[in-house]
């Protein structure tokens, strides 16, 4: 089974963490990952763009009714009409998670993934006990495929 890697972050980013985002989805698919995220802007848009320039998947987990409402990349738009509530939904699915940098809806997330035991590796994100830092999207990538290995999981 391929290994899903979630990206989360704000719809709201600076140009330097929407570029951070764009090479950590291109470092997901660089290595034969599927990226899950929020399939809406922002970060998430960076990152699927990244994913998709790369040849890889970009799936999003919509918190609308309506495919239309995902970013040109995604390949696979999955509607929900759970509004915030898809963060459940897009911790679940991943086998890990990198945040990069984002607000309230990225620390639910964060929350959520912990909860489950899922790895998560962070950039410019939240001070979280469990979240490991990373310096920039190759680190952050490297980081959760080890970690994902150390659980057993072979990416």
């Amino acid at each position: 089974m391929e290994i899903i890697i979630g990206v989360i972050g704000g719809r709201e980013a600076d140009r330097e963490l929407l570029d951070i985002a764009y090479h950590v989805g291109r470092e997901i698919a660089e290595r034969n990952a599927i990226m899950v995220c929020g399939g809406l802007g922002g970060v998430m848009e960076a990152a699927s763009r990244g994913a998709a320039e790369a040849s890889g998947i970009a799936v999003g987990i919509l918190p609308t009714d309506s495919k239309e409402d995902a970013n040109p990349y995604i390949r696979i738009p999955i509607v929900t009409g759970f509004g915030i509530g898809r963060n459940a939904i897009i911790a679940r699915t991943a086998d890990a998670l990198v945040a990069v940098g984002g607000g309230y809806g990225t620390l639910s997330e964060i929350a959520f993934a912990l909860q489950l035991d899922k790895p998560v590796v962070g950039i410019r994100t939240w001070e979280i006990n469990g979240v490991h830092r990373a310096e920039g999207a190759r680190d952050a990538v490297d980081k959760l495929f080890r970690l994902i290995k150390q659980e057993g999981k072979n990416p």
